[in-house]
């Protein structure tokens, strides 16, 4: 019996529900001799519907063979964030072996959308029962997600929604949510002057991730009737390797705004505008941004960076793939949408929070 005094399911359960004999379903369940392809899905049918055990299940459903699924994600080696969705992905692996997925990662240049494209190809061109991806193209995405949707591919997304195709879940940030929460944490350190928010990336108008952020962040303000209290900014830099042309663009931003108070950087690269402070001994603005990156990190220790919003990258790989496998291989009904909280980091917590990392 179960705590809740729920009678746990037997083999002879199994079988009067399937109307086949107990040894069918102890074949079935331990995949050895001989059972029709019939037997076998009326076992599998009943075994779901008694609730069996997931992990005994899922040893007769993989009896047909290998779950294949390809994950499209950046590549690490270009930008650090992705080192851990690349490691959440490795670990769902892992756990999710037994039951005979297997997972091929294909890794594209993150500033290059057809890096994006050529990537997507080689997956559309293969034969996956399950694709994760993280569009954060949203042009070239949309191209792709229709194909595999027509396909009947079944395909997760993390980091950046897109529900044009019906995914089988998103997983990641309410972006714009978190937009709003990151106006709130500015607004809370410093009640007046001029906000910037910072684009540091490629392809800025199609990446509906950091369009989001941005429009939280100005309805915070809105909403809250600051317009008066608040000037709201923006500036776009879409080449930030060149330090010099990156600190000539903010020192006009200064030029033109003597009363600047705050910035909110809409990625992880807050340590950008964080250097400039430094070498510039710009002191008392505010610097909200995102994700706990080494270089990050070490601005949030030293009082540069005041807040970092954690995205839990390695969480968003890690769910990515057990949802989609609960999908194929469990064939239970997953919520479209998983958001991960909002975690606030600060000096003063983020021991707790790079322990997990």
């Amino acid at each position: 019996m179960t705590k809740k005094g729920k009678k746990i399911p037997r083999i002879k359960d199994i079988a009067e529900l399937a109307n086949v004999s107990p040894g069918t379903v102890d074949r079935v369940i331990h995949n050895r001799g001989k059972v029709s392809q019939k037997a076998r899905e009326k076992v599998l049918k009943s075994m779901k519907e008694l609730n069996y055990e997931p992990n005994v299940m899922a040893r007769a459903l993989v009896s047909t063979g290998k779950f294949r699924i390809a994950a499209l994600i950046p590549d690490p080696a270009n930008d650090e964030y992705w080192e851990a969705p690349y490691q959440g992905v490795d670990q769902a692996e892992t756990k999710m072996r037994q039951y005979g997925v297997v997972v091929d990662k294909f890794l594209f240049d993150q500033n290059d959308p057809l890096s994006f494209k050529e990537e997507a190809s080689k997956i559309s061109e293969s034969d996956y029962h399950g694709i994760l991806v993280a569009p954060i193209f949203y042009r070239e995405s949309l191209a792709f997600l229709n194909r595999w949707s027509k396909q009947g591919i079944p395909f997760s997304l993390f980091n950046t929604h897109i529900p044009d195709y019906k995914p089988v879940v998103y997983v990641g940030q309410d972006s714009y949510q978190s937009g709003v929460l990151a106006g709130k944490l500015l607004h809370y350190a410093c009640r007046q002057g001029t906000f910037v928010i910072a684009h540091i990336d490629k392809e800025i108008p199609n990446s509906t991730h950091l369009i989001r952020k941005e429009q939280g962040f100005i309805d915070y303000f809105g909403e809250n009737d600051l317009q008066k209290q608040i000037n709201i900014v923006r500036i776009e830099i879409s080449e930030w390797t060149n330090k010099k042309d990156v600190y000539r663009k903010f020192d006009d931003l200064f030029q033109q705004y003597e009363n600047i108070h705050g910035f909110f950087v809409t990625n992880s690269r807050s340590y950008i505008v964080g250097d400039y402070l430094i070498n510039k001994n710009l002191q008392n603005i505010k610097l909200v941004g995102y994700d706990l990156l080494s270089k990050n990190l070490a601005l949030l220790e030293s009082g540069t960076i005041d807040f970092l919003i954690n995205q839990n990258p390695r969480g968003q790989g890690f769910m990515g793939v057990t949802l989609l496998v609960d999908h194929l291989v469990f064939k239970k009904s997953i919520e479209p949408i998983k958001y991960l909280p909002l975690d606030i980091v600060t000096s003063e917590n983020v021991q707790y929070y790079v322990d997990k990392i």
